[in-house]
């Protein structure tokens, strides 16, 4: 019987046998632990902001100030959204005024920081660049080295969580 890889789906199948033989050999959680130790300590929207506004100033500097970061319990990661940005505008008298948020799935209160680190140069890449494009990863490789690595890593912790439940 062939696991189904949900989160993998996209990548190629020499990987997803990998990834198989690691769950069925019961040592995805040992592999995922062994790499990333230990979850991050941001569990309060404002060391969310603080992250994400610290991020964006280091690596954004001329980009406009975040109005809003939080950790969204709306977002389902079953429908593929691991974090959301928006961009708000509003008429107020002649001048247009640009409100910027980013909203992170609650679930990721509890992870390793590369992973937050991970989703929140996502989620600040598009207030740059709309679509995934090469420039659009290549803002992301630059705010969080190593991103398609860690992007991948995520994808196999949201695969053991489906499984086996939470690990940190």
């Amino acid at each position: 019987m062939t696991t189904e890889l949900r989160y993998l789906a996209h990548y190629p199948e020499t990987l997803q046998a990998q990834v198989r033989r690691l769950i069925e050999g019961g040592k995805l959680g040992d592999f995922l632990l062994q790499k990333y130790p230990e979850a991050h300590a941001l569990s309060t929207d404002s060391a969310l902001y603080d992250y994400a506004d610290a991020m964006r100033s280091t690596h954004m500097r001329n980009s406009q100030p975040l109005h809003k970061v939080v950790y969204d319990t709306k977002i389902s990661v079953i429908d593929d959204a691991l974090g959301m940005h928006t961009r708000i505008s509003k008429v107020h008298g002649g001048r247009v005024r640009s409100r910027r948020e980013i909203r992170i799935a609650s679930l990721f209160k509890k992870v390793p920081e590369p992973f937050l680190q991970m989703i929140v140069a996502h989620e600040l890449a598009h207030l740059k660049e709309r679509d995934h494009n090469k420039a659009f990863y290549n803002l992301c490789e630059h705010m969080a080295p190593g991103y398609h690595q860690l992007e991948f890593d995520l994808r196999l912790y949201l695969t053991y969580m489906e499984r086996f439940g939470k690990l940190y």
